[in-house]
């Protein structure tokens, strides 16, 4: 079990002054990509503090919060080897056999077919889907199996500060907090991010994306469907084969028009928007909404602290890579803490820390940018847009090395 109070203090002295506790890395934010960062450097023994303000009853038995997060076959792998995967029930894993894009009303679609290899690998599928929950809830499990971790709980941060000997975080409830590394993994609207002075790019979309569960009478064959519908984007997630979830992303000022619709009218909207390709619909699930806001991070990193997760890179759900970022993210600088404190040098010097920013920041930079234009055309109505929407879907279609190229990103 993850250490707490007196046995807290046991396995991580600190001096006489009981306010101050001194950590060899401390990370903000106990979401998914902060505990899989905490999960994988605690092979190096390292002492490690996580903060959160949610209560640990909230960790341990996160709520159904309507978000399905698509997984490469990397994102598989880095999970298995974090002890994260193994705690998902099977049944809850639902698998990706393949994609398909349409634009308008057009029947023309974009398609990328069931993978045969991955990584390498034989596969029958092109990716995975697991509620953001159930990853919530695996993450915190496997972190509780390492007596070098620490979770702080129910607690905010109030103000974070670094100096060439540590980073210093100051809790708001009057404790204090000194390490060798702070790593924030906070959200794309990180506090720490700003208080570390690190500038980002921040795109707000206007729009707000609504997301439930829809059963439906016909199959929908293990099939992801993204649809750039005029006036909104619809995005199907299949679960079980009678199962989808659905992704509405609609300018904001007309969500209400949705939102306030009763359940059988909202899945007859559904369905026509569908034009009836899956069936009958009914609603399966509460109504969850996001603001859609795009966020990179100027730099990954300053002085003694890094950025891992949404605080780095916040991406729009359409390439259905957040989190596959987050857990690179969280891999890439894990890996370079680890060797360093293999080594006995510092975890958190000026070039290990610039060599993380440099690998991460390699794929991160060319896909949220890449990804933020893609978008803007998609929801471009303009005439002159909508043929040329059409004519990158023939085209993309088309070119094997552009499909190839697409299909490796989903797949990682």
């Amino acid at each position: 079990m993850s250490a707490s109070g007196t046995q807290a203090q046991a396995l991580f002295p600190h001096h006489t002054d009981s306010d101050v506790l001194h950590r060899d890395v401390v990370i903000i934010g106990a979401g998914p990509a902060g505990l899989s960062f905490a999960r994988a450097v605690a092979a190096s023994g390292l002492r490690i503090t996580v903060v959160e303000k949610s209560p640990a009853t909230v960790l341990a038995d996160p709520p159904y919060d309507g978000r399905e997060i698509a997984l490469t076959h990397k994102s598989k792998e880095i999970m298995q080897a974090l002890d994260m995967w193994q705690r998902v029930d099977e049944h809850e894993i639902y698998k990706l056999k393949d994609a398909k894009v349409v634009n308008g009303r057009s029947g023309y679609q974009l398609h990328f077919p069931q993978p045969k290899s991955a990584r390498g690998k034989p596969t029958d599928t092109l990716g995975y889907l697991i509620s953001n929950h159930n990853i919530r809830r695996a993450a915190y499990a496997a972190v509780q199996t390492c007596t070098n971790i620490e979770l702080l709980c129910g607690v905010g941060v109030k103000d974070v500060h670094t100096d060439k000997e540590a980073a210093t975080v100051n809790l708001e409830d009057g404790r204090r907090l000194h390490a060798k590394l702070l790593v924030a993994a906070d959200s794309r609207f990180s506090q720490t991010r700003r208080q570390l002075g690190i500038a980002a790019d921040m795109h707000d979309f206007g729009r707000t994306v609504i997301v439930f569960r829809m059963r439906h009478s016909v199959s929908n064959q293990h099939s992801a469907f993204e649809c750039f519908h005029y006036g909104r984007t619809l995005a199907l997630l299949p679960l079980e084969e009678n199962l989808t979830n659905c992704v509405v992303t609609i300018d904001s000022h007309r969500a209400d028009s949705l939102l306030k619709l009763s359940p059988e009218a909202l899945a007859a909207d559904i369905e026509q928007q569908l034009q009836g390709r899956l069936g009958s619909m009914t609603l399966a699930s509460t109504l969850h909404t996001y603001p859609l806001v795009g966020v990179h991070a100027n730099a990954f990193h300053a002085q003694r602290s890094a950025l891992v997760g949404d605080a780095a890179v916040g991406m729009h759900p359409v390439t259905a890579h957040g989190f596959n970022l987050g857990l690179e993210s969280a891999d890439i600088l894990a890996r370079l803490v680890n060797q360093a404190a293999q080594k006995g040098q510092d975890i958190a010097s000026g070039s290990l820390l610039a060599q993380y920013q440099r690998e991460h920041m390699r794929n991160t930079r060319p896909l949220y940018h890449g990804t933020n234009l893609m978008v803007r055309l998609f929801t471009n109505e303009a005439p002159p847009a909508k043929v040329l929407r059409s004519l990158i879907l023939r085209v993309s279609n088309n070119l094997p090395p552009i499909k190839h190229l697409i299909s490796r990103q989903l797949t990682g």
